[in-house]
């Protein structure tokens, strides 16, 4: 096929029409410590809106949440961990913890690695946890 040809037959989009670009946008600077201190309290409350579905307590509580942090470029990087890595939603959770904090102002990229080291324990759950399941 020709060069003439190929352009002939590729379909031409008119720039600037008919897109509308819905990816969020990073702020011109650097988080301060004052966004920082924000997001974090907002990564927490939407963590907490993720259950595991075969326990009643929410994955923050349980003590699935190993770390958290905000890159310069406003990027979230979250490793988390599972109660079993048997989990029979091992391939969903993290994408529920990547749609929840997606959501938070300023970030534009939530990354969720899945850590195995330490392995979780029940020492893991909060008081809140422990109580909500009855291990005390």
């Amino acid at each position: 096929m020709t060069e003439d040809m190929k352009t002939e037959i590729e379909p031409k989009i008119e720039s600037g029409r008919d897109v509308i670009d819905v990816a969020p946008t990073a702020p011109a600077e650097k988080p301060t410590d004052k966004d920082i201190e924000r997001v974090t309290a907002e990564v927490i409350s939407q963590i907490k809106t993720v259950y595991d579905p075969e326990i009643p307590v929410d994955i923050y509580e349980l003590g699935l949440i190993y770390k958290v942090e905000l890159e310069d470029d406003w990027v979230l990087k979250v490793d988390m961990t599972l109660t079993a890595p048997g989990c029979p939603v091992a391939g969903e959770m993290p994408i529920w913890v990547q749609e929840a904090c997606i959501m938070i102002d300023g970030v534009v990229k939530v990354e969720v690695d899945m850590v195995f080291d330490p392995p979780w324990t029940p020492d893991l759950m909060s008081d809140e946890a422990r109580l909500e399941l009855n291990m005390f």
